[in-house]
């Protein structure tokens, strides 16, 4: 998932942290791999304390939904069918549910069950205990969500880009699938799925798994998912979807009324996964697809295989922030082909993630661009170092008691991405290029902690090349270590060159030469405003190059934080018809807060969010209402 934490502003561009700087393309199902892996002795590090279910007795290896959408009800109804593996001959299963609705239990061939719900926690929801024996295969579950379930987001057809059909679809990280699937929600287990899903005759469902592309006349789909993944990335959509096929193994879906423009921005979707496969080995999962939801999907995009979910934010007309297409892609390796045992290892799935990404845009668009995209990543880390608490700032992380989703910050994404920065330019690219692609392949398919990443990287990285690496401050201390690699962007250079003379001048004609920006340069030169710009030269640049009508969500998103921050009120009309456009948690949360610092702001801020929040999923609304005292 690309992540949550919005972009700002820390330092100059020259100052970082201080130091150094093909085989067969079949996919493969999940089965035990022949390499062996050392683990370490940290048992309670293997235990995921976000599941209510007893996973470590008896678990699920393939799940199977026969469900039906209700946009009338919005509700989805039907039964989830697990085969199950009873690993020590426990006499019941634990299931995570919460706000479902429970109507049947039955074993394998229709026999009746008999189940408990357990008491309601706040975070974890409420188990379900199934009562079994060991020769017991399959249990069946008949269950309907409800209104409490948060995983879902129900869209009205004023709500959609196309006006005239309604829109659904599920967001499962971290443990919100429990909400619309009855299952054993931990990213500790790996299971299959397939799927029967009846939705409304006009309408098309998309799975994270094989998936039509025309729709049918009977409104029924069936999808079949063979290779195992952990039950966050099980994820549907329905809605008046098409699809445009990019090249022999990627396409997009999205409302007919954005087709053509996501087809284009999405042009070098292909060309990421060749570089991807030369990078880090073939691509295991058949299709790599884009679906392009509606403005209310709170996340940048989520890396569900086969078919990430993306907001459409990411369509600026120039291909300009397709970084984070590049981003969900590469989680096809990192997360999705190898994934955090627990939501304590999250970096394990995100600074691979963001590593991996800057080498995809580094091969497609040259260094100077991945550099831009590092120094940003740095600012944005630097800033959540010092919000963060102490206890928040190492990559392995203790949440027990905390949402899992605490966990979604720039430590995962940025200081992870560093610390692998570090071993590259410490053991050199090349070897550490061969120990990464070793590594996917070892643990494909496969759930890894940080205890266990460590041994491996110590046994096939560290000693064979004799590095020294200060290895244990980097994954379980607070703080940035001082041999953090340089970023150095001589085009950020530029731009902040520009910006001062900016301040000398007062003139935007004579100082600032921007013809040639791209979007990196442009969000460097408005967080590098400083405090005490006036309203007066808020208006010159605004006058000059129109950043209050930009079409660039980014840049729009940044431009009006900072006319917040300095009293430029010219920009209230496009700031309300953004908040109630886009549900990106991302923009919304920095651009509530700048809103929230002075009581008249507070005031605007709670009237726009009237009108905005009904088009808002659960995890932006969650945080906004927290922020505006509206709980």
């Amino acid at each position: 998932m690309r992540k949550l934490i919005y972009l700002t502003l820390i330092g100059l561009t020259s100052i970082a942290c201080a130091g150094n700087e093909s085989e067969s393309n079949e996919s493969e199902t999940a089965k035990a791999d022949s390499t062996e892996v050392v683990k370490v002795a940290h048992p309670e590090d293997d235990i995921d304390h976000h599941t209510l279910s007893n996973y470590t007795e008896v678990r699920t290896k393939h799940l199977h939904l026969d469900i039906a959408v209700s946009f009338e009800n919005k509700q989805i109804t039907g039964t989830a069918t697990h085969t199950i593996e009873n690993i020590t001959g426990a006499d019941h299963i634990d299931f995570d549910t919460k706000g479902l609705n429970i109507i049947a239990v039955t074993l394998d061939e229709g026999e009746a069950g008999e189940y408990t719900m357990g008491e309601y926690d706040e975070l974890l929801g409420t188990v379900l205990s199934v009562k079994i024996n060991e020769n017991t295969e399959k249990v069946s579950i008949q269950y309907e969500t409800t209104e409490k379930t948060e995983a879902l987001d129900w869209l009205m057809p004023a709500q959609t880009a196309g006006k005239v059909e309604p829109f659904m679809y599920t967001q499962g990280q971290s443990i919100f699938t429990r909400s619309w699937i009855p299952v054993q929600g931990t990213p500790a287990i790996r299971i299959t799925y397939s799927a029967k899903v009846t939705v409304p005759k006009n309408l098309m469902a998309v799975m994270s798994a094989s998936n039509p592309v025309h729709k049918n006349e009977t409104g029924i789909y069936e999808f079949d998912m063979p290779q195992a993944i952990p039950c966050y990335l099980v994820a549907l959509a329905v809605g008046d979807l098409e699809f445009a096929e990019i090249d022999h193994r990627t396409g997009v879906y999205s409302e007919p009324s954005m087709l053509k423009d996501c087809a284009y921005e999405l042009g070098d979707m292909g060309n990421m996964v060749n570089e991807a496969e030369k990078l880090y080995g073939n691509y295991l999962w058949d299709r790599y697809d884009v679906i392009v939801l509606p403005p209310s999907f709170p996340f940048g995009g989520m890396e569900n295989p086969r078919l990430t979910f993306a907001t459409p934010t990411i369509i600026a007309g120039d291909r300009s922030l397709v970084a984070l297409i590049a981003h969900e892609l590469a989680h096809s390796w990192s997360g999705n082909l190898v994934t955090n045992s627990t939501w304590n290892d999250f970096w394990l799935n995100e600074g691979f993630t963001v590593y991996f990404e800057r080498r995809i845009m580094e091969a497609m668009y040259g260094k100077d661009y991945t550099d831009m995209l590092a120094l940003l990543g740095y600012q944005d880390l630097m800033r959540t170092m010092d919000e963060e608490t102490t206890d928040m700032q190492s990559l392995k992380l203790q949440l027990m008691s905390k949402h899992p989703d605490d966990a979604m910050s720039d430590i995962a994404y940025e200081k992870g991405y560093f610390f692998l920065r570090l071993l590259e330019q410490t053991a050199g690219r090349d070897n550490f290029d061969v120990f990464l692609k070793n590594y996917f392949d070892s643990y494909k398919f496969k759930t890894i902690t940080t205890e266990e990443f460590r041994t491996y990287l110590v046994a096939n990285l560290i000693e064979p090349y004799k590095l020294e690496v200060n290895i244990d401050e980097w994954m379980y201390e607070s703080g940035l270590p001082d041999n953090c690699p340089q970023v150095i962007s001589t085009l950020f250079n530029g731009v902040e060159a520009n910006l001062e003379q900016f301040y000398k001048t007062n003139d935007v004609k004579k100082s600032i030469h921007a013809s040639n920006w791209t979007t990196h340069e442009w969000l460097h030169f408005i967080r590098n405003l400083k405090e005490g710009t006036t309203p007066a030269q808020m208006a010159m640049l605004d006058a000059e190059y129109h950043l209050t009508q930009s079409g660039n969500s980014e840049v729009a998103a940044i431009w009006f934080e900072k006319s917040i921050n300095f009293g430029y009120n010219k920009i209230d009309k496009e700031l309300e018809a953004f908040l109630v456009k886009i549900g990106r948690r991302k923009f919304l949360m920095p651009l509530y807060t700048a809103l929230a610092a002075t009581p008249e702001g507070k005031e605007k801020a709670i009237a726009i969010y009237k009108k905005a929040r009904p088009n808002y999923h659960y995890v932006s609304f969650n945080s906004i209402d927290e922020l505006l005292g509206l709980k």
